[in-house]
């Protein structure tokens, strides 16, 4: 792996772009969680394809899509930011998650399940938490089958955190966004069911939120009990592939309370919710799937500041022990 750009401020996050060999680039991200320092609470993203095929409209990560990485290959892009500050790759941190959402949707890569079953051994940490994020295509059950097996033996009790990425709760406008075949809701929650055990965190709903873009409590109630799953709503970011598609924010990222008439209705009908907004620093270095590779390959240039986008939660309406 040769890393030929990096930007950002290492005391709020660092974006790298690698060359893995062939053509094939990569990105992942190291992000605290102010004010907490790395030794309190630190955030790894890393990419599980090689671009993506499922073009999301709003996802600049859609495209150019180049296979998937090997296990080690994975593992490499975490090894590259704990060697830069814990070479004996014991982490100290409270709380040191691991995020499989940068570029690529992580079900559609076996090789992450084998990444989760060498974590702990690899890295020293109490506070090792792998993240997963998924739009749950169809076709991939002996991924999710694997997965929480994985997760109710090696990362139980809170350990785990997963998250469904919904963006409405309108069906049928998700399929628009998410042009693939993938799980409905009756099969995410019939599977979430199956997941979530006593102990174990909640499962996050992920909505980023784009204008007119539905998100009823009601509909949600059908599917999913608030005493299993919480709602994280993020701003749709400024990308390539959104603003091509027309799509805009229906969160103002610069005025937070935007989104509170939204979370109150969802709060009310007993979910916990969480608004997630970075900030300024955190939106000028720039987050987005995709978004450094997209413009290198259309430039050759490196990256040098980001847009809109968060690296960690800023928590509005969050209960104690949700994050």
């Amino acid at each position: 792996m040769k890393v030929f750009s990096v930007t950002g401020r290492n005391d709020v996050a660092m974006v790298y772009m690698a060359d893995m060999g062939a053509g094939r680039l990569i990105e992942f991200v190291e992000a605290l969680q102010p004010p907490y320092e790395r030794d309190e609470r630190w955030i790894l993203m890393v990419s599980t394809l090689y671009g993506c095929p499922v073009r999301c409209l709003f996802c600049d990560a859609g495209g150019g899509y180049r296979g998937k990485p090997t296990a080690e290959e994975i593992l490499t892009q975490i090894d590259y930011m704990v060697d830069k500050w814990y070479p004996d790759r014991h982490i100290p941190a409270g709380k040191f998650k691991i995020q499989f959402a940068r570029m690529g949707e992580p079900a559609l890569n076996p090789a992450v399940l084998e990444v989760l079953k060498q974590l702990p051994q690899r890295y020293h940490s109490p506070g090792l938490m792998p993240s997963l994020s998924t739009i749950a295509p169809k076709g991939m059950e002996p991924f999710f089958e694997e997965l929480l097996e994985i997760k109710d033996r090696l990362y139980s009790h809170g350990n785990f955190q997963f998250q469904f990425s919904l963006h409405t709760s309108d069906q049928a406008i998700r399929d628009e966004l998410i042009p693939v075949k993938k799980w409905d809701f009756s099969q995410m929650a019939a599977f979430g069911e199956r997941f979530f055990k006593p102990g174990d965190r909640k499962i996050t709903l992920n909505f980023a939120l784009a204008e007119h873009m539905p998100l009823e409590p009601g509909a949600l109630l059908k599917y999913f009990d608030p005493e299993k799953y919480l709602i994280k709503i993020t701003p749709l970011n400024p990308t390539s592939r959104a603003t091509q598609n027309k799509l805009a924010s229906q969160i103002d990222a610069r005025k937070p309370e935007s989104g509170e008439p939204i979370a109150r209705r969802l709060m009310q009908a007993g979910y916990q919710v969480i608004i997630s907004i970075g900030e300024t620093e955190e939106n000028l270095i720039g987050s987005n799937c995709g978004q450094y590779v997209l413009n290198y390959l259309r430039s050759q240039e490196e990256v040098k500041e980001g847009y809109m986008y968060q690296l960690e939660n800023v928590p509005l309406f969050m209960p104690e022990g949700c994050d």
